[in-house]
Parts: structure tokens; C-alpha cells; sequence
């Protein structure tokens, strides 16, 4: 029975994933607290002196090194992508408000394909060296895949979400540095 493979009921699902950007400014709320902040200090009561936040170096902030916008193969996908490097050196890939359809064994890959649009760019992205960062973690949303460190980003220029049951691109973006 073609069922389980083709997984046609995915078309209806959706599953949605909302990341922050790693190593990015926490948000400040406000605290509904009605009690008074407390002073840490020594016994006596003589508060601790502590460099404040504006004498303190401020910490590094994530960079983007290479970005691009998400073209459809074939599912229709729109969204962006990014590698940024994060303040402790490191490297992530984001997607940024990605929209896709659900689909059976998704991955995110680096590619060295060029990306090509229409049906001419679908079964392209396994052809030469490629990288799977691991599997889509939702087809809509914010997401962030750990780039390994042992990854040249000068063998990669595209992005694909890619489908291993039907070998074929949903989306895929052309990287463009920064």
C-alpha cells in the first residue's frame, strides 16, 4: 500500500517551531513583583560594589556571515536563511519565518548546487558535496541547526530543504556573504 510511503495526510499538518537566535540580547520584562528588589551585600548591610552594566565590556553579539531568500522547488516554501556566528564562535544556520509543506524524512543541507528555480533545481542538491545538519525541526517557523566545526562554508552555496524518501528539494536558498 503506497500510504505510509507517500504520506499524503501531511499536506493538512503543520508543526511550528519558534527558536530564539542563540547568544541574542534576553528580551527585558517587566517584573509584576509587588515586593522591593533586594540589596545583596555583606553581612553588615554595606552593598557589594559590582562593576555595572555600563562600565562592564559589553558582550559580542551574533553576526551574519552569509544569508539568502528561500525559493520554492517542489512545495511551495518562502522564508530566509542565515549563517550566523555566534559570540562563543561557533555557527548556526537560521531559518527565519519559514513556510513549507510537512513532508515524510525532511533534512536541512548545505550544497555546493547552484540554486536553479522550477523543476530544473529539484533533484539537484544531492549531485555534488552536500552536508546534512539534521532533520527539519518544523515546517513553519524560526529555527537554528548547529554548523559542525570541521565545516568549510567555502565548499557550500545553497541550502535545501530536502526530501531523503523522494530525493528531491522542497525549498533552497543561494548563499550570498555578507
Amino acid at each position: 500500500m503506497a500510504l505510509p510511503l507517500f504520506q499524503p495526510w501531511r499536506i493538512f499538518t503543520d508543526k511550528v517551531v519558534d527558536e530564539a537566535l542563540p547568544g541574542a540580547a534576553p528580551i527585558s520584562m517587566p517584573s509584576s513583583s509587588p515586593a522591593a528588589p533586594t540589596v545583596s551585600g555583606d553581612p553588615s548591610g554595606t552593598p557589594s560594589r559590582r562593576p555595572s552594566a555600563s562600565t562592564s565590556a559589553k558582550p559580542a553579539t551574533p553576526s551574519t556571515e552569509a544569508g539568502g531568500r528561500l525559493i520554492s522547488h517542489e512545495h511551495e516554501t518562502t522564508g530566509s536563511v542565515a549563517i550566523v556566528r555566534l559570540p562563543d564562535g561557533s555557527r548556526i544556520l537560521r531559518l527565519q519565518d519559514l513556510d513549507t509543506s510537512d513532508g515524510p524524512d525532511l533534512e536541512v543541507w548545505l550544497s555546493d548546487a547552484a540554486v536553479r528555480p522550477g523543476r530544473a533545481g529539484w533533484h539537484v542538491f544531492d549531485d555534488g558535496e552536500y552536508r546534512s545538519l539534521g532533520q527539519l525541526k518544523g515546517n513553519k517557523g524560526n529555527q537554528n541547526y548547529v554548523i559542525p566545526a570541521d565545516v568549510d562554508l567555502t565548499d557550500f552555496r545553497s541550502v535545501s530543504i530536502w526530501c531523503n524518501r523522494f530525493n528531491v528539494s522542497f525549498g533552497a536558498a543561494e548563499l550570498v556573504a555578507s
